[in-house]
C-alpha cells in the first residue's frame, strides 16, 4: 500500500511562511496602474512628475534659508535647475528624471511669494508631459529631499552637471552649502516657450 508523505516537516512550514509574504508583495506590486505621481516612480517614458503637480496646475513659490531666497513648489519642496540643460530644453530623462522629478503642470503655472509670473513658462518633454520653466530653466525637485525646505541636492554633480537652487531672479544660487551631503544619485525635451538655459557647472 502506498502512502503520501505528510506536510508537517519544518521545511514545508518555512516555505509557507516565506511564500505568503512574497505572494502578497507580488500582488501589491502588480496592482499599480503605471502612472507616476510621486518621488522616484516612473512610467515607461522615464519621466516622473513632481509630487503635488501630477494632474494639477503647478505653483512656484519661494522660501528663505541660509542660502538666500529660492524657489519651491506648492508643497514647499525645493526646486532646482540642471546646469546641463541648454536653450530651455531638459537634458534629464530616464534615471535622471526618476531621481530629479521634473515639475510638471496641467495648465498655466502660478507664481506666489517672490516668484515672478513673467519668468514662468513651459516646455513639452519627450514623453509629452508639460514641464515648468523659470527664467528659461526647466525646474526639478529631488528625491533626496524628504521634507519641505530641504536642499540636499544643492551643488550635486549627479548625471554629469551641477544642480543648483534657483533664485527669484531666475539665476542659480551657487553657494556650496546644503541641507545634507548633496552627493546623491547622478538625460530631452522639445518646444520651449522660455528663454535660454544656463551655462553653470
Amino acid at each position: 500500500m502506498f502512502t503520501f508523505p505528510t506536510l508537517a516537516g519544518p521545511g514545508v512550514r518555512l516555505g509557507v511562511v516565506v511564500a505568503a509574504p512574497v505572494f502578497l508583495l507580488a500582488a501589491c506590486a502588480s496592482g499599480g496602474s503605471g502612472g507616476s505621481s510621486g518621488y522616484g516612480s516612473s512610467g515607461s517614458s522615464g519621466s516622473t512628475a513632481s509630487p503635488g503637480s501630477a494632474g494639477s496646475v503647478a505653483k512656484v513659490e519661494t522660501h528663505s534659508g541660509s542660502m538666500g531666497t529660492y524657489l519651491t513648489n506648492g508643497s514647499g519642496r525645493t526646486l532646482y535647475l540642471f546646469a546641463a540643460d541648454r536653450g530651455g530644453h531638459s537634458a534629464c530623462s530616464g534615471a535622471c528624471a526618476a531621481a530629479w522629478p521634473p515639475l510638471t503642470t496641467k495648465g498655466k503655472p502660478v507664481a506666489s511669494g517672490a516668484a515672478k509670473a513673467s519668468k514662468l513658462a513651459t516646455i513639452t518633454r519627450k514623453d509629452g508631459a508639460t514641464q515648468v520653466t523659470y527664467g528659461g530653466h526647466p525646474l526639478y525637485t529631488f528625491t533626496g529631499d524628504s521634507a519641505a525646505g530641504d536642499t540636499n541636492g544643492q551643488g550635486s554633480s549627479a548625471f554629469g552637471a551641477k544642480w543648483w537652487l534657483v533664485s527669484p531672479s531666475g539665476t542659480p544660487l551657487t553657494n556650496s552649502q546644503s541641507g545634507a551631503s548633496g552627493s546623491s544619485p547622478s538625460g530631452g525635451a522639445s518646444s520651449s516657450s522660455g528663454g535660454a538655459g544656463g551655462g553653470w557647472s
